[in-house]
């Protein structure tokens, strides 16, 4: 019998985990799906392939989608009867939603933090900070989205607020399959980095006000600047894949 032939997408989903693959051992399967999928490499909508991945894995499909359904629990996965299981999709709506919350979260820490951030503190946020203009130089879309989001959690852990950053980084990786940051101009992505320097001055500068004050000025301006530029999935789009194995 001739094996099915996958979709690019799908084929190029599974080339993804075989990078780091630990070949019979179940509990590797969650780690790296989840991996895949915030790292980019799982567009929204594409159909998870769960024999192949479990032929992969060289585990039978049950643990495959165990994997999936903790997926589906934290919102990076969907599942359909009949349909099989595919990366989550997000409306415009549900997009800029997500961004309010993380808006929010991270002003609820931004006080603490400043109160508590030592001088290791300063140094990661800086480090993040000239990391994220490195990769606008390069021109390297995948590396600012990364690096953009380091700068923002530098900000938020001296905190030490675990619950409320496990929060935000929940939220936060539910826009990642797509890339939204990834996909902001270069000269947009230019005017974003000056409100981090300055939301980084004020960091360093202990200035709880004006931190408070730069980061609202700052997550305004990202809900507009993704709205405008993001991609998002209001409504199945015209070859869009389906799921290939239930």
């Amino acid at each position: 019998m001739s094996r099915r032939r996958l979709p690019e997408d799908a084929t190029t989903f599974v080339a993804s985990l075989a990078r780091s693959r630990r070949a019979g051992a179940p509990e590797a399967v969650l780690g790296e799906l989840r991996r895949v999928i915030l790292a980019g490499d799982a567009p929204p909508g594409l159909a998870i392939p769960c024999d192949e991945v479990a032929a992969l894995f060289e585990v039978s499909v049950i643990p495959v989608r165990e994997a999936l359904k903790t997926l589906v629990g934290e919102g990076l996965v969907e599942h359909r009867p009949r349909a099989g299981y595919t990366v989550a999709r997000l409306t415009s709506t549900e997009l800029d939603e997500l961004y309010v919350v993380r808006g929010v979260l991270e002003q609820a820490a931004l006080s603490a933090a400043v109160a508590r951030a030592g001088p290791d503190d300063h140094d990661r946020a800086r480090s993040a900070h000239a990391a994220t203009a490195a990769a606008i130089d390069d021109g390297d879309g995948r590396a600012y989205h990364r690096e953009s989001r380091r700068f923002h959690l530098a900000l938020v852990v001296p905190a030490g607020m675990g619950r409320l950053q496990a929060m935000l980084e929940s939220a936060w990786n539910l826009t990642e399959p797509h890339r939204p940051m990834a996909q902001v101009p270069p000269q947009e992505r230019r005017s974003l980095h000056a409100e981090h320097e300055r939301m980084l001055a004020a960091f360093v500068a202990a200035d709880a006000v004006a931190l408070g004050e730069e980061a609202t000025r700052h997550h305004a301006h990202l809900r507009h600047t993704v709205s405008a530029h993001a991609t998002r999935t209001d409504a199945a789009e015209p070859g869009h894949p389906t799921a290939v194995s239930p």
